[in-house]
């Protein structure tokens, strides 16, 4: 069983409306069979930070369009998006492009 990670989520852009405002978590993500990626992480993030309507921030299994991710400064699809194996101090960052009007 894989150790425990520790990691850094973070949300702008107004998604930390959808996390009750807080742009900043230090989450520590607990151990299972295999390694965590960003799939994994979309599934606690719904299950344990997100506060209100998820169809804002998830659609499908993915983010939904409109929702820039970078994992360590780099944009996720130059790291695999989903597939990306989570390392322990990864800091991910979750910024709505999409504004109302």
């Amino acid at each position: 069983m894989a150790a425990p990670l520790c990691v850094e989520v973070q949300f702008g852009g107004g998604a930390e409306l959808l996390f009750d405002g807080v742009k900043k978590h230090q989450i520590t993500l607990p151990g299972q069979e295999g390694p965590w990626d960003v799939r994994n992480l979309l599934v606690w993030i719904k299950k344990n930070l997100l506060k209100e309507r998820p169809e804002l921030f998830i659609q499908g299994e993915s983010v939904r369009p409109g929702i820039l991710v970078l994992i360590n400064d780099a944009d996720w699809e130059l790291l695999g998006e989903l597939d990306y194996q989570l390392q322990d101090q990864d800091s991910i960052l979750f910024i709505s492009t999409l504004h109302g009007g």
